[in-house]
């Protein structure tokens, strides 16, 4: 039942935000998201996106400020979308007040050191309430393209 409801709520993410990316072009996944079989179970809530510190970060759709500073000594920036999901993006340095509206794509964090990584990078996540997402899901799918034969043939 919880892989169902996952899966719908995936669905949704995708349909509803159209997504932008919170670093440049092309992302680097240092740590694919793997959500624990049980709230509290061990697990990766979120993804890796490898960036060097000082990197600017975007929001990936329009939202209200919902935390900007540190938790447990790092330093969070948590976006509130107008549907319900929230964005998580550590370590950062915050740009923004908690309360500001921000628009999608507006620069709103530097990545600072202190990532749970080997090398730096962003900890991007997303909540639907207590539920941990695949943030992915937000960003708009890439187009196929057919690339020609090598052999010729």
């Amino acid at each position: 039942m919880t892989t169902l409801l996952l899966s719908l709520l995936l669905t949704l993410v995708q349909a509803a935000v159209p997504g932008v990316r919170p670093l440049p072009a092309p992302l680097s996944v240092a740590r694919w998201w793997d959500p624990p079989p049980t709230p509290y179970a061990a697990g990766h809530r979120g993804v890796d996106l490898s960036a060097p510190v000082g990197a600017e970060l975007r929001a990936v759709a329009a939202g209200r400020v919902h935390h900007a500073g540190p938790v447990a000594g790092r330093g969070v920036l948590s976006i509130a979308l107008p549907n319900g999901l929230r964005t998580t993006y550590e370590p950062v340095r915050p740009l923004v007040s908690e309360g500001e509206q921000v628009a999608a794509g507006q620069v709103v964090a530097v990545l600072t050191e202190g990532s749970h990584c080997p090398a730096p990078c962003l900890h991007w996540g997303l909540l639907a309430g207590e539920a941990y997402l695949n943030p992915l899901a937000l960003l708009p799918r890439p187009t196929p393209r057919l690339l020609p034969d090598p052999g010729g043939g």
